[in-house]
């Protein structure tokens, strides 16, 4: 979507608040007359401020206050305004140019940030609109600063015409050259349509705020005259929708508020830059003596009774407080940030409770992110596996899971962070290889005595060796049964794996957080270089 001259609700400082040529005037007027300006330009227009709220919506300026330190925001940029093109432009040049830009702190640590101004041109963006949020993004990455970008905006201002793309081209490519740089984060307050919306699709993280924020790439009116389907704006990019299908919100809140709140605990959680480590929380090193009881009742020993993996996280990680992305897509498997003796840490699990825990498209593209992303920011990963495979399935196969698959796979391979990999129970055939095992890198493996790693279950595995066997069988049930028993025995006992040195340890659940804590202390100056090369060829 892009916003059209009928939709620009204009800003212009009155005649009268623009200040005449210096001429003779002394600096005490001269101050006052700036102060005039720069008072109104950040007030805003009242009807427009009065229509902002009447939407649910707080204005840049009241985020910004919300998202950072009291007091610590210096604005870059106030007075900026599209060029004086004559009788077009009249009245249509108001300062900031429909976006407030500069750099506070979060818990005093620096960002820059970006908020758009709806109230201001719709927000649109134009090209001094964009050279500002270019100059931040620039200021960012050679400051080693986390960038945030606050995005309500109408869309490409069509009246400036290719500079408007060109502004967002510029966008996009900053995006690319931080990334893996300094954390991105993008919160999407209100619309953001058309081009606008491959700037959060860069991003690390996506913010998205219930019944406000919308994002699409073609919005119900082009898709209605092309299509002829009628779908609404909530429907077709609400928060839900990309929180819960397209995977694009990493995190969906009811309010700006609590939204901006998340923002910043996210930011606490994260290092300035790739050549920093996370902010690390003072008076760690219980956890190597700690034991965690509630573990060994949390997970059955049934491999086919399903439990929550979030109450394993939650008695592993410091005071079970953990910071979940995506959590409403692909949930069968979890992915977030927390820390274990006071260190930032990647947890990575199967989620029983979904699907029992099985891997398939989409939860791959999500733990291969997330991976990703901690990798690149020198975030220790531990996965915890309790995985009976991949999904099964014409329409899985269909859908790419190889491909998908394969992108967790290289995620993990390249991966050169600290890596401790716990097998609670189910560990089979290609998702237990991809799940961080040892063959494919991972620092320290452990499992605990419920653990069956194996090329498939019993079952299975007694069905495809043994066929012909069954089928001559006077009494196949019977004959499976003691086929099953056997392969357990042999194969799927709880010392086999590090019998063959692909476990480090059996653990007794209950020293879980221990052992992971006492692992990632021996990992803790790991340094591992990667082949020079371009880049490698992720199977995206």
């Amino acid at each position: 979507m892009s916003t059209t001259e009928a939709d620009l609700r204009p800003v212009a400082v009155p005649r009268e608040a623009r200040p005449p040529a210096p001429g003779s005037r002394t600096m005490a007027e001269l101050r006052r007359e700036r102060d005039t300006l720069r008072g109104l330009t950040e007030a805003g227009d009242p009807a427009g401020v009065e229509r902002q709220h009447g939407l649910g919506k707080r204005t840049a300026r009241e985020r910004l206050d919300l998202l950072l330190d009291e007091g610590s925001f210096v604005e870059l940029g106030v007075f900026r305004r599209r060029r004086d093109e004559g009788p077009p432009t009249e009245g249509r040049r108001p300062h900031t140019d429909g976006v407030v830009t500069g750099s506070g702190t979060i818990e005093g640590r620096r960002v820059f940030v970006y908020a758009q101004d709806f109230t201001i041109l719709g927000g649109s963006l134009g090209a001094e609109h964009a050279r500002k949020i270019h100059r931040v993004m620039d200021l960012a990455l050679d400051s080693g600063a986390p960038i945030i970008g606050l995005n309500d905006s109408g869309g490409a201002r069509i009246q400036e015409g290719v500079a408007a793309l060109d502004g967002y081209g510029g966008i996009f490519r900053r995006h690319v050259a931080a990334s893996g740089v300094v954390p991105q984060i993008s919160v999407i307050l209100g619309p953001c349509a058309g081009g606008a919306a491959y700037s959060p699709a860069l991003a690390d993280f996506t913010f998205m705020v219930r019944g406000t924020a919308r994002m699409y790439l073609t919005g119900p009116d082009v898709i209605a005259a092309v299509s002829g389907e009628r779908v609404g704006h909530e429907e077709l990019g609400g928060a839900d929708v990309h929180g819960t299908r397209t995977g694009v919100a990493a995190v969906v809140h009811d309010d700006e508020e609590e939204c901006l709140e998340d923002v910043r605990h996210l930011v606490s959680l994260l290092p300035d830059n790739n050549l920093s480590l996370p902010p690390e929380v003072p008076g760690a090193g219980s956890a190597r003596d700690e034991r965690r009881p509630r573990l060994a009742e949390i997970v059955p020993a049934e491999p086919n009774r399903p439990y929550d993996m979030r109450d394993v996280v939650a008695e592993v990680v410091d005071d079970g407080d953990f910071f979940e992305v995506h959590e409403g897509w692909a949930t069968n498997v979890l992915c977030a940030l927390a820390r274990v003796d006071g260190a930032v840490v990647g947890v990575v699990g199967n989620q029983p409770m979904v699907l029992a825990g099985v891997l398939d498209s989409e939860a791959a593209q999500k733990a291969a992110r997330f991976v990703r992303f901690c990798d690149a920011f020198n975030i220790p990963l531990v996965t915890l596996v309790d995985v009976p495979g991949f999904l099964p399935g014409a329409a899985q196969e269909h859908a790419g899971v190889i491909r998908h698959g394969a992108k967790l796979l290289y995620a993990y391979c390249e991966a050169t962070v600290p890596r401790v990999q716990v097998v609670l129970r189910k560990a089979y055939g290609g998702a237990y290889i991809v799940m961080d095992s040892r063959s494919i890198g991972t620092d320290l493996s452990l499992a605990w005595p419920s653990n069956e790693i194996a090329v498939m279950g019993a079952e299975g595995a007694v069905n495809v060796v043994h066929r012909r066997e069954l089928r001559a069988a006077a009494d196949p049930s019977t004959r499976r049964a003691e086929l099953v028993e056997d392969y357990r025995r042999r194969l799927m006992h709880p010392y086999r794996a590090p019998e063959e040195g692909f476990v480090d340890d059996v653990i007794d659940p209950a020293d879980t957080r221990a052992a992971v804590a006492a692992g990632l202390a021996l990992l803790r100056d790991k340094r591992k270089e990667q082949p020079r090369r371009k880049h490698g060829n992720v199977p995206l």
